[in-house]
């Protein structure tokens, strides 16, 4: 996970943990250049502040509420506005070849989180079986001090458009927080296949004082504070990788 690791290694060294790495912009998830302002109808405005989480505890962000419009199905989405040529063809562009007849009526979207997968180079990727309670049993994994890696994942989302999905993690270390970082993901159509992730590679800290446990929670929401995974979770960083 993002694991950025602050003020706990006497290296120059860290986990890439900078707490405020700024997500990607929504269309460049989506591949698309750019949208004029007819493009905006489609997705529920949020302020500002969706882009952003607070670098203090949940308790803060909870307070900032954002206001949303009403939810609309996919069939209604595609209808309103449909004279705005450039909104349709950037609708088109999004949808792609969806099956209205199946996801439609639906207001609710749905994200499912399919895998998360640590990668480092010269190693095997490490798959991170995700707990259906959201808290893994016992230790999670383990990482080298100094070593690069990434974290993988991919999901799947159905029955309409997903907007603002963004990851989150917080890590702590002996009860100080030590990281939180965030990720805007964008938006997303309802489609089969999954869509993939890949976060920028970092680098674990190093020393003496970067080693040791350390407990985490990653947490995946939407715009409309929907939150599709929470896990909590224990992981280690040591001399060397575990034995195999």
């Amino acid at each position: 996970m993002s694991l950025a690791v602050e003020a706990v290694s006497s290296s120059n060294n860290n986990m890439g943990f900078d707490g405020n790495r700024e997500g990607e912009e929504e269309n460049e998830i989506l591949g698309i250049d750019e949208v004029d302002e007819g493009a905006k109808k489609l997705t529920r405005q949020a302020s500002e502040s969706s882009n952003y989480v607070s670098d203090d505890d949940e308790e803060e962000e909870e307070e900032r509420k954002i206001e949303l419009g009403p939810q609309r199905t996919l069939k209604e989405q595609i209808e309103i506005d449909k004279e705005d040529e450039s909104l349709r063809r950037w609708k088109e562009q999004l949808l792609g070849s969806i099956d209205l007849n199946s996801v439609g009526e639906t207001l609710e979207p749905d994200v499912k989180i399919l895998s998360l997968a640590i990668l480092s180079p010269g190693r095997p990727d490490l798959i991170l079986p995700i707990p259906e309670v959201g808290v893994p049993k016992g230790l999670w994994f383990t990482l080298k001090e100094g070593s690069r890696y990434s974290l993988k994942f991919t999901f799947k989302v159905s029955n309409n458009i997903v907007s603002g999905l963004r990851y989150t993690n917080q890590v702590w270390k002996t009860g100080v927080k030590v990281d939180n970082t965030k990720e805007m993901l964008g938006v997303f159509s309802p489609q089969s296949d999954p869509y993939t992730h890949q976060m920028p590679e970092e680098t674990t800290p190093s020393g003496i004082f970067a080693r040791g446990s350390y407990s985490a929670k990653t947490k995946f929401v939407d715009d409309d504070d929907k939150c599709y995974l929470n896990i909590s979770y224990t992981f280690d960083i040591r001399k060397d990788w575990p034995s195999t």
